[in-house]
């Protein structure tokens, strides 16, 4: 096997010892679960227990506060689900809603990677927990930790065959590409323990696993609602006289970077070949051991597949996946995308079946002094009507619904007040952010509790230039990492210091450029004052149809990086 340019000579990072030590990801998570002493678990544990689905955290709203008392952190645990697609049942929805109830901190949060997050479930619940998902068929296998995570598919209801069908692709893949171990079933759901040494074989994996997190998703044009480009294994769907016929592959996205380290940055994937989609996961596969047998396992910061592929070259990329298929794939078929956001209310599919997509502020599904989220979703689940999926981008579509039933979901909307997409602006609508503070231990700055806030304030400049109703993306991060993927947004904050961000200006509204730094580490203030002269320049000399993102770059705002074909 040969090496990575970037680690020649250097020592393997930590992390690669803590995954060598672990007898196949138990480590000692047993015996810190059984700690009374400390809410918290053993460091080395802290990094196995995300392969199981799950990060420490503590509250640190409070930190402060305890550390003066001589307290230890208020530690409690994020679990994460493993949903392919993105796809739940009523009866799933309900557990999840009495699990966060009982173990959690009362709410849900929808993830842009079409996953439940619980937050706030203490140590003492943690198995209780698992085992409450795992009797409705719900796991947290590789949610998280140096594996392949959540596989995301699109959504396109009115492509309802074809859309089933990605979906089939996407758990299939979500199954192809998991960890053998049976650490997570011993640990977790009483499974049986393997007697003697442990020896579950990882054939896609090895004994290490990943050198870092690797991210999958298959899109259905013309909808880029995934943003495909942003995806360490992109899949985009080939329609032919409305049958899927295979898919684009793309490789190397992925947006995490470090302030101040020129050599983590924001990378969009290349475009590699089309397959058949029945080579679907032999081609999945190939790319993620490309990438096993090749990434940086001495920097974690360098570890994504696109810092391989950036290193590297696309060209050498190419010929070692193609090495290891036995040959060549076909040039890319042509596509289009023609929108990346959610579209909101009520579609028709080609079956006639309803799907109604409901926008959900920040992704957290909590009860407001207006919107009734929690007790209007439970209301709905308990109708038993159909499924409830999860968009990219933290909203909720209640999918598979019969005509006859559409009065129904028409009331609880109106008695709950869920139905904010039909007064909301297009800003507010796009508008995504990850949880960052009080919970995220790496939040530098507020994102979830500020992401409607500063909308407002957006929006009220596109008014006072009389651009009302005008959509913009904007998407807000509490760190570099870009859980919310603000590097593809028209504006991007990107937290720098509490109350500071970078303002980042340039993407295109299809998700298919990166922005640039246009400021560093501005207040709000700041923030509105650089926004006010560009909008007004937009307002007065863009082009027809032309957006916030594009009339940037033509005007010369900021250069979009170059990009290697």
């Amino acid at each position: 096997m040969s090496k990575s340019p970037n680690v020649s000579a250097a020592p393997l990072s930590a992390v690669e010892g803590i995954k060598t030590r672990s007898r196949g990801l138990r480590g000692s998570l047993v015996e810190s679960l059984a700690n009374p002493v400390t809410g918290a678990i053993a460091d080395d544990d802290t990094q196995l227990i995300k392969f199981h689905g799950s990060y420490q955290q503590d509250d640190r709203d409070v930190r402060e506060e305890r550390r003066q008392q001589k307290l230890e952190p208020a530690f409690s645990f994020m679990i994460r689900t493993r949903l392919p697609g993105g796809v739940a049942t009523p009866q799933q929805w309900l557990a999840l809603d009495a699990i966060t109830r009982e173990f959690g901190n009362g709410t849900l949060k929808l993830t842009t990677r079409q996953a439940f997050q619980v937050h706030g479930v203490v140590k003492r619940h943690l198995r209780d927990t698992f085992m409450a998902m795992n009797r409705v068929a719900i796991d947290c296998i590789a949610a998280c930790g140096d594996v392949n995570r959540n596989v995301m598919a699109g959504i396109n209801p009115a492509q309802s065959a074809v859309h089933a069908e990605i979906h089939a692709y996407a758990r299939g893949l979500s199954e192809h590409l998991l960890p053998h171990t049976r650490a997570y079933h011993e640990i977790w759901l009483d499974g049986e323990k393997l007697a003697g040494e442990v020896g579950e074989a990882e054939p896609l994996y090895g004994a290490t696993y990943l050198p870092r997190k690797f991210k999958a998703a298959i899109v259905l044009p013309p909808h880029n609602d995934v943003d495909i480009y942003t995806q360490d294994l992109g899949f985009i769907a080939i329609v032919e006289a409305g049958q899927l016929v295979g898919f684009n592959l793309t490789a190397g996205g992925g947006l995490g970077a470090t302030h101040g380290e020129s050599a983590t940055f924001p990378r969009l994937a290349n475009s590699i070949g089309y397959l058949p989609k029945e080579r679907l996961n032999e081609v999945a596969a190939a790319v993620m051991t490309t990438q096993r047998d090749f990434g940086d396992r001495t920097n974690r910061k360098h570890a994504r597949l696109k810092y391989t592929i950036q290193d590297r070259g696309v060209a050498w990329f190419k010929e070692e996946l193609f090495r290891r298929l036995g040959g060549p794939l076909a040039a890319p078929k042509p596509f289009s995308f023609t929108t990346r956001g959610d579209r909101f209310g009520w579609e028709t599919g080609e079956d006639g079946r309803l799907h109604l997509t409901l926008r959900v502020p920040g992704g957290r599904i909590v009860d407001g002094p207006t919107a009734k989220w929690m007790t209007g979703l439970r209301a709905y689940a308990e109708l038993g009507l159909g499924e409830l999926r999860l968009t990219a981008n933290q909203n909720l579509q209640l999918a598979n619904i019969a005509v006859s039933e559409k009065s129904k979901v028409d009331a609880l909307v109106t008695q709950y007040g869920l139905g904010i997409h039909e007064v909301a602006t297009p800003v507010a609508l796009d508008a995504i952010a990850c949880v960052a503070l009080p919970t995220c231990a790496l939040a530098m700055a507020e994102a979830e509790r500020y992401i409607m806030d500063f909308s407002a304030r957006v929006d009220a400049l596109l008014t006072s230039h009389g651009l009302d109703r005008e959509r913009v993306s904007v998407r807000i991060t509490g760190c570099p990492n870009g859980c919310a993927r603000p590097y593809v947004a028209e504006i991007g904050l990107v937290g720098k210091a509490p109350g500071r961000y970078n303002l980042m200006l340039g993407a295109d509204a299809l998700g298919t450029r990166l922005n640039t730094l246009y400021r560093e580490n501005l207040d709000e203030t700041a923030i509105l004052a650089a926004l006010d002269p560009l909008i007004a320049g937009w307002a007065a000399g863009r082009h027809a149809g032309e957006t916030f993102g594009d009339w940037t770059v033509r005007n010369g705002v900021v250069v979009p990086p170059a990009v290697e074909a």
